[in-house]
């Protein structure tokens, strides 16, 4: 963002004498280049930057085939938004959290990726969609210094205890719906920190207006990108699909006496007066997963080793084991994996998502039996042979690694809500939207 001195800039006529004031009858030799429609403590956020912002957003509201709402009402959502933006950035640069453009390529690298697209395909689809990709980069880096600041200020501070857990499983197991998920919209009509009862008042009738409109027929989606002052609003409020435990512990107890269409009553917090929707609900079972027996042998590279001696000399240990050479035996006296070498360079079963992605992907693309080519992962080169496969039954596990994802997830997103209203309560923020139209 642009500081509030440079913000507004006038290209004057070479002829005209800095400090001359122009004649009243005189051609106008300014043109301006941009209106400011918000200052944010000592930055701005211009005409141009939240028309871009909209642009983008109804973009993506017309891929969901979502209605559009009036430009006016979309206007002061995206307003809002680059709003808690630009305070969120502008406590990551006081804080000194930076985002080089290696990080930034890597990234944007990974967006191409999962789209199945070259990062020179992927430019040229955002550019043929209307949006500049020098634009998206920085919105990309944004985006990352806001996900590293809000770790910082909220995630660290998070603790999940073991009594949660088994609180979080035993509630459940009496509901008998630990599996069950529900797929929940929101909307939020907020009230400041220390708002005062006129109001306190003034959103609760707002939510009760928005509430009878619902419940007249007005769609949910559109309503909460026009009014919804939730995280959400944009994505019309829609939390996705989530546990009991993942949902804010404000609404979890009533999404379970839902139906999937229901709308709640008016919801009253310290943030201010929601409603919520249930869209969809799904039961869920037995959590099962193929663990894969494998063993490998490691070699690093150092200054003695290069990674090329190091791709040979796993080469040449993988032909041994081909020609018959023990793999345990060779693993014993050749991996520089000390833990697995004394095992014969065994890593027991291994479920998902145990592994670093390199060497998991190297693995899961093996039959039994089979050996690796030499690949690198941050730990250094590996062949890994796969022994057998099997399934295995970790619902348990699988229950209290996502009892406590849940508890940790509602946390966060109570506490950022909270940092978030504080931070704006705490700001300077003047609306000159009006005056830039």
């Amino acid at each position: 963002m642009k500081k509030l001195f440079a913000t507004l800039i006038l290209v004057l006529s070479a002829s005209a004498a800095l400090g001359d004031a122009p004649q009243a009858n005189a051609p106008s030799n300014i043109v301006e280049v941009d209106r400011i429609v918000a200052i944010v403590n000592d930055a701005v956020i211009t005409r141009g930057e939240l028309d871009e912002q909209i642009h983008t957003i109804k973009q993506q509201l017309r891929q969901q085939k979502t209605q559009l709402p009036p430009d006016a009402v979309l206007q002061k959502q995206v307003l809002e938004r680059l709003i808690s933006n630009q305070l969120q950035l502008q406590l990551a640069a006081s804080t000194g959290i930076r985002v080089d453009d290696d990080v930034l390529n890597k990234a944007i690298g990974r967006i191409a990726e999962q789209n199945k697209l070259s990062i020179t395909e992927f430019r040229d689809v955002l550019e043929k969609d209307g949006i500049n990709f020098a634009s998206f980069r920085e919105d990309i880096r944004n985006e990352i210094i806001m996900t590293r600041l809000r770790q910082r200020q909220v995630d660290s501070r998070i603790n999940v205890t073991d009594q949660e857990v088994a609180r979080f499983l035993a509630a459940q197991a009496d509901k008998g719906k630990s599996d069950d998920e529900y797929r929940v919209s929101h909307i939020l009509i907020a009230v400041p920190e220390a708002a005062s009862p006129e109001q306190i008042q003034a959103a609760k009738q707002k939510a009760q207006q928005v509430l009878d409109d619902l419940r007249g027929g007005a769609d949910f989606k559109e309503t909460a990108i026009a009014v919804s002052n939730g995280q959400q609003a944009l994505e019309g409020g829609d939390l996705g699909w989530r546990r009991a435990g993942q949902l804010p512990s404000l609404f979890a107890p009533l999404v379970g006496r839902m139906k999937p269409g229901d709308l709640s009553d008016i919801i009253r917090s310290p943030s201010g007066f929601h409603i919520i929707k249930l869209l969809d609900y799904r039961s869920g079972g037995v959590h099962k997963v193929t663990q894969t027996l494998a063993r490998h042998i490691l070699i690093r590279a150092n200054e003695l080793v290069s990674d090329d001696d190091a791709s040979i000399k796993l080469e040449q240990l993988s032909q041994r084991i081909k020609n018959g050479a023990d793999f345990a035996e060779l693993a014993r006296a050749n991996s520089g994996d000390k833990g697995s070498a004394a095992n014969g360079g065994s890593l027991g079963w291994v479920s998902p998502g145990e592994m670093v992605l390199t060497f998991e992907q190297a693995m899961n693309e093996l039959q039994p039996g089979q050996i690796s080519k030499p690949f690198k992962s941050e730990f250094g080169w590996h062949i890994v042979q796969v022994q057998e496969r099997r399934e295995q039954d970790n619902t348990e596990q699988f229950n209290r690694s996502q009892a406590f994802d849940a508890i940790r997830q509602r946390k966060v997103e109570e506490e950022s809500q909270i940092w978030l209203r504080r931070l704006r309560d705490e700001a300077y923020v003047e609306y000159r939207l009006d005056d830039a139209l």
